[in-house]
């Protein structure tokens, strides 16, 4: 790491370890900001775009089943930047047939502990506040039996690591996180800041809290994926929105670039403002993404509801359908499980569904079947979605 590269001493300090390489140790939270016209209008506007996905959110559906798709497309998109690569198709399958995973599995276990991780965040939420202890627990299921699993799932790290191109070693590196005795003292403070009041505003709260976990990167892997699970939670918790229904992973994988400069320009610059209109941009981006995505959604599940309307079954069958939004591929065991009923009841409840084809079975065997809802997989998977 160049320490002549890092030119801001407000944004933090260059060190020289026991061991003689150079390492940054960022300042803590928050620095000083000037609110310039552009960071005020990225702020508005992130507010504004938030402010109309929480009241898309409060829909009177079941909002919990229909923003499931929207966890599982983020849990893609945010394994996709750590160079993780599964279909959405293969991690609902993966789901559906229950089995120990294989060699093949791997990027499909990676993006199931993903959600795996926000879910049990969101559900720690009601017991414990955001801290350093929950973020262990995050990596914990995180790193859970996946590439990775042999570097302290749950524990911040006791060596030194870095940042650069493969091949690259603690001397050349991009970037070097604080040494492991200023690294704590770093997430004691980030936690500090997590906790305590402040007159800065909660997006731009988040935006800072984003940057210094990264700065910190206290996990020797799987330090992006808990960063942006951070955002959500944070939002949750501050309760800007009432569902985890914002990411910024699709923003983050067609600016990839870019974002890892910006994020750089604040350690070496202190380039505060336009990393956070840049986070604010993608907030904005993504909630109106979000908000058209679960119009849909909302739309199509309406749309299914009325396809079942008359039909004997018909309650049972509305269950059904939320189900699929939760799950677009499964069983006929998996439906057993989940809603509690005989093998051969969820098997007509199936065998309906095909015949309103709004599922298809797409495996072709006679066995293990599994079932699809089409038009709920494609539309979180269509190209604007990806990166608006």
């Amino acid at each position: 790491m160049n320490p002549n590269s890092f030119r801001s001493s407000e944004a933090g300090r260059v060190v020289k370890t026991r061991t003689g390489y150079r390492a940054f140790v960022p300042s803590p939270l928050p620095p000083r900001l000037g609110w310039t016209s552009g960071l005020a209008q990225a702020l508005a506007s992130a507010n504004e775009a938030l402010a109309k996905l929480a009241v898309t959110s409060t829909a009177n559906v079941n909002l919990r089943a229909i923003v499931r798709p929207l966890i599982h497309q983020e849990a893609v998109m945010s394994s996709r930047i750590e160079g993780t690569v599964a279909t959405l198709d293969e991690v609902y399958a993966y789901e559906a047939l229950g089995s120990p995973p294989r060699a093949e599995d791997s990027a499909r276990k990676e993006v199931y502990n993903y959600v795996r991780a926000l879910d049990y965040g969101l559900e720690r939420l009601a017991s414990l506040p955001l801290s350093l202890r929950m973020i262990r627990e995050l990596h914990q299921l995180l790193m859970e039996g996946v590439r990775g699993e042999n570097m302290t799932p749950g524990e911040f790290r006791r060596t030194q690591n870095w940042i650069g191109p493969p091949g690259s070693t603690v001397a050349t590196a991009r970037y070097v996180p604080p040494p492991v005795d200023e690294m704590q003292v770093a997430l004691n403070e980030l936690e500090r800041f997590i906790h305590e009041a402040s007159d800065l505003p909660k997006l731009v709260r988040a935006g800072l809290i984003h940057y210094q976990f990264e700065a910190i990167h206290p996990f020797l892997d799987g330090n992006g994926r808990i960063g942006r699970l951070l955002v959500v939670l944070l939002l949750v918790a501050w309760e800007i929105l009432p569902q985890p229904s914002i990411y910024l992973s699709a923003f983050i994988e067609a600016r990839r670039q870019e974002y890892y400069d910006r994020l750089l320009a604040v350690s070496q610059n202190g380039e505060w403002e336009e990393w956070l209109i840049f986070f604010l941009e993608g907030l904005r981006q993504q909630a109106i993404a979000a908000s058209e995505r679960l119009r849909v959604l909302v739309l199509l599940r309406s749309n299914y509801v009325g396809k079942l309307e008359g039909e004997r079954m018909a309650k049972q069958l509305v269950n059904v359908v939320d189900l699929l939004f939760e799950q677009p591929i499964l069983s006929v065991r998996q439906m057993e499980s989940k809603l509690g009923v005989a093998f051969t009841t969820a098997q007509r409840y199936i065998e309906r569904l095909e015949e309103l084809s709004i599922v298809t079975e797409i495996t072709g065997h006679t066995r293990n079947r599994l079932y699809r809802a089409n038009q709920i997989i494609d539309l979180l998977t269509d190209a604007p979605y990806q990166a608006l």
